[in-house]
């Protein structure tokens, strides 16, 4: 007996290459909303322990001055976008993703990298959450290639309009709930639609940091860090994978808090040591070195608006005074950090 006579009906006959594909069920229908309500009612507590995480760190950022709140949200930002990319199996070290595109080197995956840096932007406030054609900048499109070659493969037109429309109406059914438990049903929601090609896992993810900061100051996205890999990919039960979510936003948060906390600490000092130093050069210079893991003179240049030979002098001086260090030990094409 061969396995087609276990069928009441040859699935050989009749089938056309030509023939479309069958309508594929839809997956938004995995989750149930009533689960996810009654996950938030049990996990009541740490909902309260992740918002009062959120709110600390929205405090700390909103007693800074703009020029250095800016700064360190990018800092945020970079590390929550090489945490997202650890998570979907592309890990990209922070040094790499401050470099121009064309500068980076063969062994990094480019479609990642490209990926990477539309991330940051996100995460940094670009788009608007309620607007995914915006969120996602599709209307890039008509202007040339996107975030990479593989944005070919997204739905487009009404087939995006569909998608999102689904998205929304799938949200909507935990209207009314926390941020954070809207934030990590629609994460998940997002992984059961088309609104992403493959492998544009960090879509998702960033517009779930973006959505749990949609209330807040300056913050512009939540940070889960290093504890988010945990949760990002994973399903289950609501209530199992709410606590952990809250666990993470509650780690990512502290983590954030630190990082503040000892970038702050650099400046304080740094401004001290370059108090003779006249002009505005200087406190241009700690701004950049403040918000970037690494630093060239050519993008210190750049990014402070100051001359090559002063920013090369000031590095000089900065390293003699023990507050950066170079990284690469090389003669050319060097990099500085911060000695923090």
């Amino acid at each position: 007996m061969s396995d087609l006579d276990d069928y009441w009906f040859d699935p050989s006959d009749d089938a056309d290459p030509a023939d479309p594909p069958l309508p594929r069920a839809d997956r938004r229908q995995l989750l149930d909303p009533a689960a996810w309500r009654a996950a938030e009612k049990t996990c009541a507590v740490d909902l309260a322990q992740a918002a009062m995480a959120i709110g600390r760190l929205d405090g700390l950022l909103a007693g800074l001055d703009e020029t250095l709140r800016r700064g360190l949200i990018t800092r945020l930002a970079l590390m929550e976008v090489e945490a997202m990319l650890w998570a979907a199996g592309t890990p990209i070290g922070q040094d790499v993703l401050i470099r121009d595109l064309a500068d980076a080197p063969a062994s990094v995956d480019l479609e990642a990298l490209s990926l990477a840096r539309w991330a940051i932007g996100r995460l940094q406030g670009r788009g608007r959450v309620d607007d995914l054609r915006d969120f996602l900048a599709l209307h890039r499109a008509a202007q040339g290639p996107g975030r990479g070659d593989s944005d070919l493969l997204r739905k487009t037109g009404d087939d995006f309009d569909n998608e999102a429309e689904g998205f929304a109406m799938g949200l909507a059914a935990l209207d009314g709930c926390h941020a954070t438990t809207c934030a990590a049903y629609g994460q998940r929601l997002w992984r059961l639609t088309d609104l992403s090609p493959d492998g544009h896992q960090l879509e998702g993810m960033c517009w779930a940091a973006r959505a749990m900061a949609d209330s807040a100051g300056p913050l512009a996205m939540v940070p889960m860090g290093q504890a988010g890999r945990r949760v990002w990919n994973t399903g289950g039960d609501p209530q199992d994978h709410l606590t952990a979510w809250c666990a993470a936003v509650a780690a990512g948060c502290e983590e954030g808090f630190r990082t503040i906390r000892r970038l702050t600490g650099w400046v304080e000092r740094t401004r001290q040591a370059t108090a003779r130093i006249k002009g505005g050069n200087a406190a241009r210079a700690i701004y950049v070195l403040m918000a970037h893991p690494v630093v060239s003179a050519a993008s210190l240049e750049a990014d402070a608006g100051i001359s090559r030979d002063t920013a090369e002098r000031l590095l000089v001086r900065l390293e003699g005074l023990g507050l950066i260090r170079e990284v690469t030990g090389a003669r050319r094409f060097r990099l500085w950090a911060l000695a923090a």
